[in-house]
């Protein structure tokens, strides 16, 4: 196993560039399913997660030619089953997003239940009775969704009863070559949705609204290939933004647009982070005699406070002066990360899903494990100011979500490692014989 090990308390300053969302490229990638040809993703980020959606769309029968690091080309002409692997799409909570794109193309499908990070619960009860208005049957059996529309997808009106990203994206995919018009009410908004909606409407989708609380679908009859580039990863930008609030900066970080992250760039700013924003990016940068300011967040989804910046918001006001409060209203297990920051020397009190935190003078470098992806990225940006080292495992949740996180670091002058862990030898501590 592997480990991240940070000596904490050197400066960090410099540029980095973020890569394309995890969060839109596997829904892109699945898209790809429903036209058959060749299609090109640029920008596309090298994370695990991403080589596990390759990985399942090979297992469909795909074509997949790495071009260079961050360019896929996918050809789907010779797709052949609607039936994917159990043992990979059960590590991923964006598994479900191939239900509308093979239902889509055969009218049926077998879906493993969702995995991924250990967050809370997988609500997809959305996702099934969506599909089911457009015309589609299911069954569960033995962990696995089976899908069929035997007599073809229809449009329909659909209101969601959460604003749910993946639901939205699976009627999304459902809808676009079903028969008339549907209709989406109280859908996500996340800009990963528009991403996903402008894809396909290259591809001959006809949907209006992305980006709003209601979209339309006008069905048609199929859809063809494109080329069409990720956009910007808002949440490994934040990430790095509150790296640089944390550690004071100057940090530039490039690579997405700040208008997908207004929400949160007022919050740090009025935490006393300094932010100017470009076209973009932005630059970030924090005063060593301005302490960082006590707050109140609300998670939300878009436009309002994202839940993946929760953890790495926790951090930062771990160390405020003074008490906030952080209420989770998306994911109701992702306050795991209090009790390894609290190993650290934070002061975190878990009500329900409401975190109460009152403000520590200081991290102290400790032995840590990654409860979750974006919990794993806290747990090195914490390390980087603590008195000492910090060894986090659990690092292949990291690598779910971030590419080359390690390397961008050490590039922004930060003393931080992977190394192969050594195992522990329970021989060693076995009773003497007398």
């Amino acid at each position: 196993m592997e480990l991240i090990q940070v000596e904490g308390g050197f400066p960090l300053s410099g540029e980095v560039v973020v890569e394309g969302a995890k969060n839109s490229a596997l829904k892109l990638m699945v898209a790809t399913l429903m036209a058959p040809g060749v299609n090109t993703l640029t920008n596309v980020p090298n994370i695990s997660d991403v080589h596990t959606m390759g990985t399942v769309l090979e297992c469909l029968g795909a074509v997949i030619d790495v071009a260079d690091e961050h360019t896929l080309h996918i050809d789907t002409s010779c797709i052949d089953s609607w039936v994917t692997p159990y043992e990979l799409v059960a590590r991923m909570r964006a598994s479900t997003a191939v239900l509308g794109p093979l239902i889509t193309r055969f009218g049926k499908a077998v879906v493993a239940m969702p995995g991924g990070c250990n967050i809370g619960a997988r609500k997809i009860d959305m996702h099934l009775q969506g599909l089911a208005a457009l015309g589609v049957e299911f069954t569960i059996d033995h962990g696995n969704i089976h899908a069929a529309a035997p007599h073809g997808l229809k449009g329909a009106t659909v209101e969601l009863e959460f604003a749910s990203v993946g639901a939205t994206e699976n009627l999304l995919m459902g809808a676009v070559c079903a028969e008339g018009t549907t209709i989406i009410d109280n859908a996500a908004r996340e800009p990963e949705i528009v991403d996903l909606a402008d894809m396909l409407n290259d591809m001959g989708a006809h949907i209006e609204g992305a980006g709003t609380p209601s979209i339309t679908i006008e069905g048609v009859s199929s859809l063809h290939p494109v080329a069409h580039r990720v956009v910007g990863d808002r949440i490994e930008a934040g990430t790095f933004i509150a790296i640089g609030g944390i550690a004071g900066g100057p940090l530039t970080v490039k690579g997405f647009d700040p208008k997908h992250l207004d929400i949160v760039l007022r919050k740090f700013e009025a935490m006393g982070i300094n932010i100017e924003r470009e076209e973009d990016g932005v630059h970030v940068s924090r005063a060593a005699d301005t302490p960082i300011q006590p707050s109140d967040i609300q998670t939300l989804p878009f436009p309002g406070f994202p839940t993946d910046m929760q953890a790495q918001t926790m951090t930062l006001l771990a160390l405020a002066a003074g008490d906030s409060f952080i209420t989770e209203n998306v994911f109701e297990n992702r306050f795991m990360l209090a009790a390894e920051l609290n190993r650290m020397g934070a002061d975190i009190r878990i009500e329900g899903h409401h975190a109460i935190i009152h403000g520590a003078k200081g991290f102290s470098g400790a032995p840590v494990t990654s409860p979750d992806l974006r919990g794993g990225a806290a747990l090195v940006m914490a390390g980087l100011v603590a008195d000492g080292y910090t060894k986090i495992d659990g690092v292949n949740h990291i690598d779910r979500g971030y590419e080359h996180f390690v390397e961008k670091l050490q590039s922004l002058g930060a003393h931080i490692e992977r190394h192969e862990e050594c195992p522990l030898n329970l021989d060693s501590f076995a009773p003497r014989k007398a």
